[in-house]
């Protein structure tokens, strides 16, 4: 993979520079347009709204990481957004008005959620290789977790949270390089880092089953996503492919799970997303219309907690933008950031 793109994971730093590397709607009738090669339905997503410009001084923009906070705003981040610029974002999607939560002179944010134990907002900073919290509104940054995990500095790309607040974080090492370095880490509540697995290739999206039994991981390079089987203490006993997806051009971004363990994953190359069931059959495609003009990636969606509203970041050349579409089942903590 070496052409330029964007994706989530791909806010790759060196000294401190981003480079860019490959990192309510309808449903559409089971009879209607088919998803990638006729299987599933395809669901038509609506533009909420537009968010942000590509940047001048990076090039680009790349929304990531939307999670509903405690009063129902989305809360998004800018993956490419200079110092200076919101890096992350309130949005309130009724209103269709977006203001400020935080910024910084450094880091490359690629996800955002909140802790189950804490409530505060846990940030990955792709380009220096840490963690870092906030309050809910913003203020007190804290660096939550920061240097080498057995001796290798993390590109943290996604979270997932367990009952208890630990993290799980997909590592996409290796990526920059086109090597099998990727890792998944698990951080607890006191900083202390382990790797559960390694060998992977770029990993990126990562969510939890809807039993918290596994852990559902994308490998961008391979276009996989693989299920890592837990143990009650969190350790991995058994690691599998789970599902190989023929995207073409696009591949395995950011991932989320609904109440009925279906998994949701974006696509980098294409704005859209493949919904699958927790058996590998492929439900669905949603797509932005006209398949989004000037749009080349759909990272990542949060679905309303308790309902069925998602909400899908869409980046490209015409800038970083919001659309809805209707799940198939209820949001959940799978399906509400990471």
């Amino acid at each position: 993979m070496r052409r330029p793109a964007i994706r989530s994971l791909a806010a790759l730093a060196t000294a401190g520079a981003l480079t860019l590397t490959g990192c309510g709607a309808e449903a559409g009738d089971p009879g209607g347009e088919a998803a990638f090669g006729g299987q599933g339905r395809t669901i038509h997503a609506q533009l909420v709204m537009q968010l942000t410009e590509v940047h001048e001084e990076t090039g680009m923009t790349l929304l990531e990481g939307p999670v509903f906070d405690a009063y129902g705003h989305l809360i998004v981040v800018d993956v490419t957004a200079p110092a200076g610029e919101p890096k992350v974002m309130r949005v309130n999607v009724g209103e269709k008005e977006a203001e400020t939560v935080f910024t910084d002179s450094r880091g490359a944010y690629t996800s955002a959620q909140f802790s189950p134990y804490d409530d505060r907002l846990y940030l990955t900073d792709y380009a220096h290789g840490e963690v870092v919290s906030l309050a809910s509104d913003g203020s007190d940054p804290r660096a939550f977790f920061s240097g080498e995990v057995d001796g290798a500095r993390m590109n943290p790309d996604d979270i997932a949270f367990d009952p208890e607040g630990n993290l799980y974080v997909s590592d996409s090492r290796g990526l920059s390089e086109g090597e099998a370095n990727g890792r998944v880490v698990r951080i607890d509540r006191d900083g202390e880092a382990t790797v559960l697995a390694e060998e992977l290739a770029a990993t990126n999206g990562i969510s939890f089953d809807r039993d918290y039994g596994g852990l559902w991981i994308s490998e961008l390079v391979e276009n996989r996503i693989s299920y890592l089987r837990l143990d009650d203490e969190g350790a991995v006993t058994s690691r599998h492919t789970a599902i190989r997806v023929d995207g073409g051009i696009a591949q395995t971004d950011s991932i989320a799970v609904d109440a009925d363990g279906n998994l949701y994953q974006a696509l980098h190359g294409r704005p859209a997303m493949i919904v699958y069931d927790e058996h590998g059959e492929r439900l669905a495609t949603v797509e932005v219309p006209g398949r989004g003009e000037g749009l080349e990636s759909a990272t990542n969606v949060a679905i309303t907690p308790g309902g069925t509203t998602a909400y899908m970041t869409v980046s490209g050349p015409a800038g970083g933008y919001v659309y809805s579409f209707d799940a198939l089942a209820e949001g959940t903590r799978q399906s509400n950031g990471g």
